[in-house]
């Protein structure tokens, strides 16, 4: 199963920082500068961590995932937007043919 999942990175070095945004933006949908939104399973979630770990340097970088919920569940509804989003939200109305 799918889940939503908001994670948010302050990274203290900028090519580290230039090399974090690429790899996540091979995972999900980048809301704000440091803040993607990502649909990954348990699996693609542990192949995440896995790129991020060699470039971060825990000393220095922080990274936040929070589990927002399933993926057509709370996940979707749960996160308000104030402004113009920089990527369009999901749109996951059933469409009858």
């Amino acid at each position: 199963m799918r889940q939503v999942h908001l994670i948010a990175y302050d990274i203290a070095d900028v090519k580290r920082y230039r090399q974090v945004y690429k790899a996540m933006c091979g995972h999900g949908d980048p809301l704000q500068y440091s803040v993607f939104r990502c649909e990954l399973s348990e699996i693609e979630l542990h192949g995440l961590k896995e790129t991020l770990w060699p470039i971060l340097n825990l000393a220095e970088d922080r990274v936040m995932i929070v589990d927002l919920g399933p993926v057509e569940g709370r996940g979707d509804d749960c996160i308000e937007y104030w402004g113009e989003p920089r990527v369009a939200p999901p749109d996951r109305a059933a469409t009858i043919v």
